[in-house]
């Protein structure tokens, strides 16, 4: 059983022989990213309006187990994803460690800087490429929360948005560091879309933030690989695709930003709402000192 999952996650031909090429992948083009992600950007908007002018001053319109089943499937997709690039890696890293010793790097070091000339052919592209078009899938979620809460975050859009743009990129530019970058998330979206499985069926949650300090730990791990591969980049010669790892960079500054300052406010409001829990009791307290 092990060699067969091991075979159709990396040994499979279409996996091997795979190529970022117009013939080969499906929306590969940027006039396709382009429109995806203003068609995205603007079904949000209308349906965000729509429902404002149809709906203002009624209950959220029940979705029945619709979130529930897409949680399970990213999850799953996600997991798939995960199993795949990291089989697929170790077997690049198996056969070509005669290439790494002749020129001293080592596999952690390929993991962060591909070396120059690299093309998005092989393995480890084709798990990008379906981490790529699992960034649409992502998307719903945008929905769901229009149509459940009848709310539209700016940070949701952006986010989105620039995670399609930024997975087009790694493959379009052959960019270092993305077959660590969807390790990292691959492995952080199955369990934060566990998790969200398991809430949307009804059974307990232990931690409301849950899914704030997953993407805190993301992010966090994110900052410290663009160090790494900002140092391999002087210190070996230059890593593949830098200008598109540039632009990454600031687009992941950029959400970074907006996530903290969205947790921060988040804070600040727990903790406003628990002083004004707070309040009345010590009000009480006075009045019995008084008596």
């Amino acid at each position: 059983m092990i060699q067969t999952l091991r075979y159709y996650l990396s040994e499979h031909p279409s996996i091997v022989g795979f190529q970022w090429t117009h013939s080969q992948s499906w929306g590969n083009t940027w006039v396709f990213l382009f429109i995806s992600i203003a068609a995205y950007i603007i079904l949000s908007v209308f349906l965000h309006l729509l429902l404002l002018l149809l709906f203002r001053h009624r209950r959220p319109l029940p979705l029945g187990p619709i979130p529930a089943i897409h949680s399970l499937s990213m999850a799953l997709i996600s997991f798939t994803i995960f199993a795949g690039i990291l089989l697929s890696a170790a077997a690049e890293i198996r056969d070509t460690r005669w290439f790494w010793r002749r020129y001293k790097t080592t596999p952690f070091q390929w993991l962060l800087c591909f070396p120059l000339g690299t093309r998005p052919s092989g393995r480890v592209f084709f798990w990008s490429y379906i981490f790529y078009l699992s960034r649409f899938l992502h998307t719903f979620r945008t929905f769901f929360t229009i149509i459940r809460r009848r709310k539209l975050s700016f940070f949701k859009l952006f986010n989105h948005s620039i995670l399609i743009f930024m997975s087009f990129l790694w493959l379009e530019f052959t960019q270092s560091f993305q077959v660590l970058a969807i390790i990292l998330t691959t492995s952080i979206y199955s369990v934060v879309y566990g998790y969200r499985f398991w809430t949307a069926v009804g059974l307990p949650s232990k931690c409301f933030h849950f899914v704030n300090h997953c993407q805190i730990v993301l992010l966090g791990c994110n900052v410290v690989c663009h160090v790494g591969v900002l140092l391999l980049h002087f210190l070996r010669g230059g890593c593949n695709g830098i200008g598109a790892w540039v632009l990454n960079s600031v687009l992941n500054g950029a959400i970074l930003f907006f996530f903290l300052n969205f947790y921060v406010k988040l804070h600040l409001q727990k903790r406003k709402i628990g002083a004004a829990v707070k309040e009345p009791e010590t009000l009480d307290t006075v009045k019995d000192k008084d008596n």
